[in-house]
């Protein structure tokens, strides 16, 4: 199986047990999940009124494959943003489409906008 990169929405439908959940649930022990996506969950979850230790639990249940957000990632996402910018993409979109562009491996979200998105990034729709 190819490696596959969750963008935050993916990660919180498996969380919020939405359509796609079950689908997360399998790809879960081969994919990667960038810093930053993990900061948009945590941040999700923090405002629903989410504790930080049960935040922390919860996801180190996950035994999430995390990849650090570095330099060169910070230059990939960037530089997304002209192709991305007309569709609202977030930080976190481009992040998540940066990793998967890197590792070759397919960017999973439950974003209908990234239907339309001609990056030369595999896209796999939850829903």
């Amino acid at each position: 199986m190819s490696k596959v990169v969750l963008g935050a929405s993916a990660l919180l439908a498996l969380l919020n047990d939405e359509t796609g959940a079950d689908r997360v649930r399998e790809l879960l022990p081969d994919a990667l999940i960038s810093t930053v996506n993990l900061a948009e969950v945590v941040t999700r979850l923090s405002l629903l009124g989410m504790p930080e230790d049960q935040i922390r639990e919860v996801l180190t249940l996950l035994a999430l494959n995390i990849e650090p957000f570095d330099e060169e990632q910070a230059f990939r996402t960037g530089l997304l943003v002209a192709k991305t910018h007309s569709l609202g993409l977030s930080l976190g979109d481009r992040a998540c489409l940066a990793l998967a562009r890197a590792t070759g491996g397919t960017a999973v979200t439950a974003d209908r906008a990234w239907r339309a998105l001609d990056l030369g990034v595999k896209i796999q729709l939850l829903r």
